[in-house]
């Protein structure tokens, strides 16, 4: 079984395969005859598309005001849900929630790792 270094070394020479050959893709983009035409139909049809939104929500008022704040509150909640579950389960707890049609839910568990600084 390989250890975790040989891992990590295995996944940063795909990634910089995966960049390489993105570099091409992006280079044959370039040269296709309606890419670039069509890339700036979308680019006018994501800011025509902000403009509406900024205008319904501005017609919303208070009421779209409340939405962003609840997203944040959520996110907030989320974040000490995660903070209390691992406490829980570095004490040796088993962690068991349901919700309000007694679906029960399990924990998952994700490692990630980032470059020191």
């Amino acid at each position: 079984m390989p250890n975790i270094q040989e891992i990590f070394d295995e996944i940063q020479k795909l990634k910089e395969e995966k960049k390489e050959i993105q570099t091409e893709y992006k280079d044959a983009l370039k040269n296709a005859n309606e890419f670039e035409e069509t890339d700036e139909k979308v680019k006018e049809f994501k800011e025509k598309k902000k403009q509406i939104e900024g205008v319904t929500q501005n017609r919303m008022g208070l009421r779209y005001q409340r939405f962003e704040k609840i997203k944040e509150e959520i996110k907030e909640k989320e974040e000490m849900l995660t903070d209390l579950a691992m406490s829980e389960l570095m004490s040796g707890k088993s962690l068991e929630i349901k919700d309000k049609n007694s679906n029960e839910y399990e924990p998952v568990y994700k490692i990630s790792f980032k470059k020191r600084t």
